[in-house]
């Protein structure tokens, strides 16, 4: 009993200390009290072309900042802390209009943040935020969350971009809630600028609602019923706009963003310097003469000259008659470049130029116009260029090697099959596409446009087959197709699980991550992407933003043989998601070429007259910070011979590989 009275004496002395310090705070000032906020609104707005990309289930949410006072950026804000707010207007259109109503008595974080040294019940502050909500029920779990933190992007308050900040509130509007009237809250940031830190300033909050706004000196405190707070799309998110500037300025602009940004300058030997004295008397000269054609041919070469597939600006769409003047010709056939060299006609039109002329199917094309045909295919340049990789250039250049303007007259030496002496003829190319589509190399042959993101079906030997066509398609829907087919794997007892990547052109990094990670019962580090920091001048990885598996319940896990099926239309984050599954030997990788080599985040701005330039941002690398898939892509683990056999005598030889391989090692 006496220990039971004692410890009352300490809690009430106690509080009584922190009551006494809480009165000496000066009272906040306070502008428009209404007795406190209810309602806000504001509007969302985004300049970023990707922003709604893939997104089904926007959210704006009341969020926790507990993690922010207490600097831990893997605070996981709960459940029931999250009051979710209405779009108002259509999400897929900026701005977008949004209410949020706060809880009569919210469930947050609470933090004593007066720097009084008394322990007091302190105060809930929040943030107002767009998130995405992909996994489970509408509310964020750590999944969404990226594990935890607080909103660098699309918030109601600003945080810095300075690395060493590490993600500092430096401005905006924060909702702070007092459960009493004894509660204080700093109204400045203090000489060391930072926030709920010991040399801030303090003053008396009134109990209930009050929204602070950061940008004034002192904040200012309003009590407001109804406040409207607009969310802050953030410099380094919003899309750059050169598009008012002459072509020769805009130019320099492009040249000196990616002098600091693009990923892959020393990676790839890029000499910028170079390439401005190259393109920019072209510019010089187009902008002189108001030639719109030349400007667009010098940005063309340009954008060629750069070896990364995630480098473009849509050359075809400003260039397309030329390009369909170049192209639109062809002789009927298509030819495969084989694993001997020898180069074969894969594919021949009905009443083609090439069929007429007795070329048959198989047979080997030796030479056009006299010169070998690896050394011809060697120098051609094809219109879809740049690529990051060599076999997926050399691929394209085989494709385009046999198109011209119509009526371009071709010398072919061929040889067909059973023939000893080759022959020698000259063919006129003809308008015709066919064999152009028919040689393309794991482009969506018959795609609709109906396709879910990811579709399966079950073999006669009971194996899987799964295709995901897209990392970009939409994200819940993606997650909810792939649990169901998770737990009827297991349900069912599958043997073995066969993924068909062959047609995926990629997405989101972060969906082909957390989606491999169904099929590992480790949560495993994957790597990190590194962007500029225009604070120190280098490329700087964060290590609050190691990218790893954050793991589904044991259920929707599948822990059977699996098997990647891979080729070079296998693209960016299809292969972040490939690459995961080589991790531990997860799983097999199958397929007749690596994939495309395209490792890198994207982002976009705008050059005169208002063309979109896309350029690599991110550098992706491995848990060991070494750049794993650009320019390499990722490698076959069970490669299938490029031969007659595979092309000729297999209706899908990479899949049968798979599934021998599923046969053999289960």
């Amino acid at each position: 009993m006496r220990t039971l009275a004692a410890l009352a004496l300490v809690v009430t002395l106690l509080l009584a200390g922190g009551i006494a310090a809480q009165e000496s705070f000066p009272p906040a000032l306070i502008v428009n009290d209404e007795g406190g906020t209810v309602v806000i609104d504001g509007i969302l707005s985004y300049t970023n072309p990707l922003f709604t990309d893939g997104v089904a289930q926007p959210v704006i949410i009341l969020e926790d900042q507990a993690g922010f006072v207490d600097r831990n950026r893997y605070y996981l804000m709960p459940v029931e802390s999250q009051a979710l707010g209405q779009l108002t207007t259509d999400f897929y259109e900026s701005p977008v209009f949004y209410s949020l109503t706060l809880p009569q008595v919210p469930r947050g974080g609470q933090r004593d943040v007066d720097q009084d040294g008394a322990p007091d019940i302190g105060v809930q502050v929040f943030a107002v935020a767009y998130w995405e909500n992909i996994f489970g029920d509408p509310y964020l779990e750590e999944r969404d969350l990226f594990g935890g933190g607080w909103s660098g992007a699309y918030a109601s308050t600003r945080i810095s971009e300075d690395p060493a900040e590490e993600w500092e509130v430096v401005g905006g509007i924060l909702v702070v809630y007092a459960p009493d009237d004894q509660q204080g809250f700093p109204s400045e940031f203090g000489g060391d600028g930072r926030l709920f830190t010991a040399d801030d300033p303090i003053v008396g909050l009134p109990q209930g609602w009050t929204v602070v706004n950061l940008d004034t000196l002192p904040f200012t405190f309003d009590r407001s019923r109804q406040v409207t707070i607009d969310l802050i799309e953030p410099e380094g998110a919003a899309l750059v706009d050169y598009s008012d500037m002459g072509l020769v300025e805009g130019f320099d602009a492009m040249i000196e963003k990616l002098r600091n940004e693009y990923a892959f300058t020393e990676y790839k030997n890029i000499d910028w310097d170079a390439l401005v004295a190259a393109y920019r008397p072209r510019i010089e000269q187009a902008e002189r003469s108001g030639d719109i054609q030349q400007y667009l041919f010098a940005l063309r070469d340009f954008n060629w000259s750069i070896p990364d597939g995630h480098v473009g600006w849509g050359a075809d769409f400003y260039l397309s008659q030329h390009r369909d003047r170049d192209i639109t010709g062809g002789l009927g056939m298509a030819v495969r470049e084989l694993d001997d060299g020898r180069a074969v006609v894969t594919y021949l039109s009905a009443a083609s130029p090439a069929e007429k002329a007795g070329i048959q199917l198989r047979a080997e094309i030796i030479a056009l116009d006299g010169v070998p045909i690896g050394e011809a295919a060697s120098t051609v340049i094809p219109w879809n260029s740049p690529f990051s990789s060599d076999h997926v250039r050399r691929l394209e250049q085989f494709r385009y090697l046999l198109r011209s303007p119509i009526g371009t007259d071709v010398s072919v030496t061929f040889r067909n099959p059973g023939v000893a002496e080759p022959t020698t003829i000259t063919l006129r190319s003809t308008r015709e596409m066919e064999s152009f589509d028919a040689s393309a190399i794991g482009v969506r042959q018959g795609f609709t446009g109906y396709e879910l993101p990811l579709d399966y079906y079950v073999r006669p030997d009971a194996y899987v087959v799964a295709k995901i066509y897209s990392f970009q398609d939409n994200r819940l829907l993606s997650i909810q197709l792939w649990e169901r087919l998770m737990q009827t794997l297991n349900l069912q007892g599958a043997p073995g699980l066969i993924i068909d990547m062959r047609e995926n052109l990629g997405g989101s990094g972060f969906l082909a991550d957390q989606m491999a990670a169904y099929l590992f019962d480790e949560p495993l580090i994957l790597g990190q992407t590194a962007h500029y920091d225009r604070f120190s001048g280098e490329f700087y990885s964060d290590p609050r933003g190691v990218d790893r598996y954050y793991l589904p319940t044991p259920e929707k896990r599948y822990q059977g043989p699996v098997a990647v099926l891979v080729g070079p239309n296998c693209n960016s984050a299809c292969e972040f998601f490939s690459y995961d599954l080589t991790l531990n030997d997860r799983a097999a990788i199958v397929g007749q070429y690596p994939t495309a080599g395209l490792g890198g985040s994207i982002n976009y701005f705008i050059l005169p007259p208002g063309i979109f330039f896309q350029f690599t941002a991110g550098r992706a690398l491995d848990a060991d910070g070494a750049i794993h898939i650009e320019g390499k892509g990722v490698v076959p683990t069970v490669r299938v011979p490029v031969n007659e056999e595979t092309l000729f005598g297999i209706e899908d030889a990479i899949l049968e590989a798979a599934v021998r391989h599923l046969d053999e090692t289960s």
